[in-house]
C-alpha cells in the first residue's frame, strides 16, 4: 500500500514538474523575435500582454476556483463550510504574492525599485526576481492541476498558460532591450525566467500529493496568487500608454481561448 502511494507522488511531482517546465519553456520561445531585431510595438506588447491576463483570468476561476469549490464539497462539510474554504485560500494567495511584492528585492520596468535596499545586487537579478514573482504561482496552479486530476486536470493549464506566456517573454525580453541590454542577453534572461515555473510546479504537486484534503486549498490558493498578479502587475502596465481598447481585446481573446480549452480538453 505504502509502496503504491510512493509510485503514486512520484507520477504527480513527475507530471507537475514537466508540465510547468513545457508551459515554462515557451517563455523562451515567445521572446526569439528579439534575436531576429524585429521588436514590436508598444501597442502589440499590450494586447499580447492582455491576452496573458485573460488566459490566467479564465484559468483562475474554470480551472481552479470552481473545482476547489467541488472538491471542498467532497472532502469538507456542506454549508457554508466549502466556500468559506475557497475564499480563505483565495486570499491567503493573493497575500502571499503581496508579501513577496513587498519584501523581495525587486525592479518593476516602468516604477523602478521597490521592496528593500539590495545595492549589492546587479540590475539583471532585480528583474529576474520582479519575474519570479509572476511566473511561481503561475507553475504551481499547473502542478496542482496535475496533482487533482493527472493529465486530465493538469493539461488545459499547461497549454493555456504556456500559451499566455508565448507574448510574456516577448513583452520581457523588449522591456530589458529597451533598458540596454543586448538581444541575447534578453533573450537569455527571459528564457531563464521560465525555468522557474517548474519550481511552483513541484510544490503545487506535492501540495495535492500529501493529502487530497489539501487539494481545495492548493488549488483556490493558486488562483488567489495568479488574480494578484493580474490586478496589481499585468492589467495596470497594459493600460499604461494609452492601448486599453488593445489590451481589452487581448484580454478577451485570451479569456475565451482558455475557457474552450479547459472545456475541450478537461
Amino acid at each position: 500500500m505504502l509502496t503504491e502511494f510512493m509510485l503514486s507522488m512520484e507520477n504527480t511531482l513527475l507530471l507537475g514538474f514537466l508540465g510547468s517546465l513545457t508551459a515554462g519553456l515557451l517563455t523562451a520561445v515567445g521572446a526569439l523575435p528579439v534575436l531576429l531585431g524585429k521588436a514590436p510595438s508598444r501597442g502589440f506588447r499590450d494586447l499580447a500582454l492582455g491576452f496573458a491576463a485573460g488566459v490566467m483570468l479564465a484559468a483562475s476561476f474554470f480551472s481552479l476556483i470552481i473545482p476547489a469549490l467541488d472538491a471542498a464539497e467532497i472532502y469538507y462539510a456542506g454549508g457554508p463550510v466549502p466556500a468559506a474554504i475557497v475564499c480563505a485560500a483565495i486570499l491567503l494567495g493573493m497575500g502571499a504574492i503581496a508579501l513577496l511584492n513587498e519584501y523581495l528585492p525587486h525592479e518593476h520596468f516602468t516604477q523602478g525599485r521597490e521592496g528593500p535596499e539590495a545595492a549589492s545586487l546587479r540590475r539583471v537579478w532585480l528583474f529576474v526576481f520582479a519575474i519570479a514573482i509572476h511566473n511561481l504561482p503561475e507553475g504551481m496552479a499547473v502542478g496542482v492541476g496535475f496533482g487533482a486530476n493527472g493529465l486530465e486536470g493538469g493539461m488545459p493549464l499547461a497549454i493555456g498558460i504556456g500559451l499566455q506566456n508565448i507574448p510574456e517573454g516577448l513583452a520581457v525580453a523588449v522591456a530589458l532591450m529597451g533598458e540596454g541590454y543586448s538581444k541575447w542577453r534578453s533573450w537569455s534572461i527571459a528564457a531563464l525566467t521560465g525555468l522557474i515555473e517548474p519550481i511552483g510546479g513541484l510544490f503545487g504537486a506535492s501540495i495535492v500529493s500529501v493529502s487530497q484534503i489539501l487539494l481545495p486549498w492548493g488549488m483556490a490558493f493558486a488562483a488567489g496568487a495568479m488574480l494578484y498578479v493580474i490586478s496589481h502587475e499585468i492589467i495596470p502596465e497594459t493600460h499604461r500608454c494609452g492601448h486599453q481598447k488593445k489590451a481589452t481585446f487581448g484580454l478577451a481573446m485570451g479569456l475565451v481561448i482558455m475557457l474552450f480549452l479547459d472545456v475541450w480538453l478537461g
